[in-house]
């Protein structure tokens, strides 16, 4: 099992229009959710997120999300990519 630890920022808008804004940013916006928390709204960097879905086993791997100096562990649960490019558009952690 590999660790894997993403640098990310928090959104402040949930949606589709600012699920947009955060794509034209260059980002790929994501959701942590669970654990009876409210969900955080965060963005990840593009290159890092390609780099872990080269690895196998993510899905089952142990992710540390460095949100702005707070590290959270969390698991992947669902990746939702692009029909055309493959491109993965938004993710979702899971506490």
């Amino acid at each position: 099992m590999t660790n894997i630890t993403f640098k990310a920022l928090k959104r402040e808008k949930a949606g589709k229009g600012a699920a947009r804004a955060c794509r034209r940013e260059g980002r790929v916006p994501a959701v942590i959710y669970g654990n009876k928390k409210d969900p955080v709204l965060i963005s990840l960097d593009p290159v890092e997120l390609s780099k872990a879905l080269e690895i196998e086993d993510l899905f089952t791997s142990d992710i540390v999300l460095d949100i702005e100096g707070k590290t959270e562990k969390v698991k992947c649960q669902d990746i939702q990519f692009h029909p055309v490019t493959d491109m993965p558009i938004h993710v979702d952690f899971l506490r």
